[in-house]
């Protein structure tokens, strides 16, 4: 990635052109991936492009790209005050079967945790 590319991106309105370039090159971001979410990080407020990167890096390679996808789910949470996304990330980055591994992933994964909470706050975990 380039010095110019890095200054278009740095311009991204809401993570929507960061989220592109990570899908349109997703075969050569390896050494620049740590620099794509946190600009992702820095300018998606809402936390739209950030579940939507973290659902599809999950969706490319779920262990290989385990560190991206931990900090995109924990700016998810942090981000989506209105949970319009997190719903989404349940089943995008830990299976359909999330449900029945509940208690398991409650026990392995403070994300998961913390979407619970988030969107089940009465329920005592």
């Amino acid at each position: 990635m380039n010095e110019e590319i890095k200054k278009q991106l740095a311009a991204d309105p809401d993570g929507l052109l960061t989220y592109e370039y990570i899908a349109n090159h997703i075969d050569s971001c390896d050494d620049c991936i740590e620099f794509l979410i946190d600009n992702m990080i820095k300018v998606d407020l809402t936390g739209q492009f950030i579940s939507s990167a973290a659902r599809y890096l999950s969706a490319i390679d779920k262990s290989g790209f385990k560190p991206s996808i931990d900090r995109l789910v924990a700016a998810a949470i942090d981000k989506d005050r209105e949970h319009r996304y997190l719903p989404d990330l349940l089943e995008g980055v830990y299976g359909a079967d999330y449900r029945e591994r509940a208690a398991e992933l409650r026990a392995a994964d403070d994300n998961f945790r913390r979407i619970e909470k988030r969107l089940n706050p009465q329920t005592s975990l």
